[in-house]
């Protein structure tokens, strides 16, 4: 074991010995030790995904000065996130301002920010590991304590769009070999109902977007029984066919409505994928440059009362291929000005994390910040067997 091993051992020990608020002071003491560091604060990426939040370790003197919120966009802080690299900026009196990106499996959590005098290769590599440990810290910590989800806040809550956040995976991007998935919701200004789930299990990647009908706490309601039945169902190994008919049979026993959706699981050998489609509108397809919709047939949605019982369809995913699920509030009403296909094959070059906020920006501004309906996206890219050329954190 080396010298760097022991000190990320060290800085591990220490975070779990602390409170569960205290992960950005356990860092910036561990810094503070090991190089002397002047300043030391963690800016988290907020709810909406625009702006950062800063969080100053406890002991620094200009607290209030620090504490607004930054918007990502045009900023150093955006340009660390989007591309996933240290930046490195000397200041007046000759001290290095560094941004180091702190992410997990692909989930952009934040930025470490911290300032030395003196910081060579092997100071910026330590650094680097110091903010994929926190990121792991965080992700570990949030389970006990609300700070974490408090920061992140730079807008008033309703009862609605807590009820709908909740619903959401904690993280909206996800990494491995076979893939790469990203996700985004924007609320409408009377909450719509839209969840995006995903979860990786040893052989298969369940992925799923639903809207349930309504708006504010009746849809939040709906989305809650609708997507507690579908994990329910998939958690009990339930194909997309069954986990559907669960989802359906909730829905009428307890009389809450109706709701679309697609349910699909991927299989990360072949990139085979068996999938429903529950009244929900078509995905689009980037493949070889161009984009299309894939044209699916369709059941009714979940709630509606048929005789004729969900169908399994066949998706073949090739490497290389680009799959956006989205629902209705991308599409509808102002939403219907932006050229979708257009965008999706602009973005085709970013990260899916990039390229679901583009989409979702290009809305809300078509909408001028006014959506009437949830605009959800969810964006895959498939790699197949071949690992996307991206290195860990820790290296870049």
């Amino acid at each position: 074991m080396d010298g760097g091993d022991l000190e990320l051992g060290e800085l591990l020990a220490s975070a779990e010995a602390a409170p569960p608020g205290e992960s950005v002071d356990v860092v910036a003491r561990n810094l503070q030790k090991r190089f002397g560091a002047e300043h030391v604060s963690f800016l988290f990426v907020d709810l909406i995904g625009h702006r950062l939040v800063r969080l100053t370790a406890a002991g620094e003197d200009d607290v209030a000065e620090r504490t607004e919120p930054i918007d990502l966009d045009g900023s150093v802080y955006g340009t660390v996130l989007q591309s996933q690299r240290q930046d490195v900026e000397a200041d007046s009196q000759g001290s290095r301002r560094i941004i180091t990106p702190v992410s997990n499996r692909g989930d952009c959590i934040g930025v470490l920010e911290v300032t030395l005098q003196h910081a060579d290769d092997t100071v910026l590599r330590q650094v680097r590991e110091a903010a994929h440990a926190l990121a792991y810290i965080i992700v570990t910590d949030r389970r006990f304590t609300d700070l974490y989800h408090l920061r992140r806040r730079t807008t008033d809550t309703s009862l609605a769009a807590e009820i709908q956040h909740q619903l959401l995976p904690t993280a909206s991007s996800c990494e491995s070999s076979q893939f790469t998935l990203a996700a985004g919701l924007v609320p409408a200004d009377d909450i719509g109902g839209d969840t995006y789930d995903y979860t990786l299990d040893r052989d298969t990647l369940h992925l799923s977007i639903t809207d349930a009908m309504g708006h504010d706490t009746d849809s939040a309601l709906l989305a809650t029984l609708l997507l507690g039945a579908l994990r329910g169902a998939r958690r009990s190994g339930c194909d997309p066919v069954r986990q559907a008919q669960q989802a359906h049979q909730a829905l009428l026993k307890h009389s809450r409505g109706l709701a679309t959706g697609q349910l699909l699981c991927v299989d990360l050998a072949s990139g085979v994928c068996r999938l429903v489609n529950a009244g929900h509108p078509w995905p689009l397809r980037l493949r070889d440059g161009a984009v299309e919709e894939v044209q699916l047939a369709v059941n009714l949605p979940f709630g509606v009362p048929g005789p004729i019982p969900y169908r399994e369809q066949i998706l073949h995913l090739r490497a290389g291929d680009r799959l956006i699920l989205l629902t209705d509030g991308m599409q509808d009403r102002g939403a219907a000005a932006v050229d979708l296909a257009g965008v999706v094959h602009d973005t085709r070059a970013l990260h899916p994390r990039e390229a679901v906020r583009t989409l979702t920006a290009a809305v809300s501004e078509a909408c001028r910040g006014n959506l009437s309906d949830d605009a959800t996206v969810l964006i895959l890219d498939w790699h197949g067997n071949r690992a996307p050329a991206r290195k860990p954190a820790a290296e870049r």
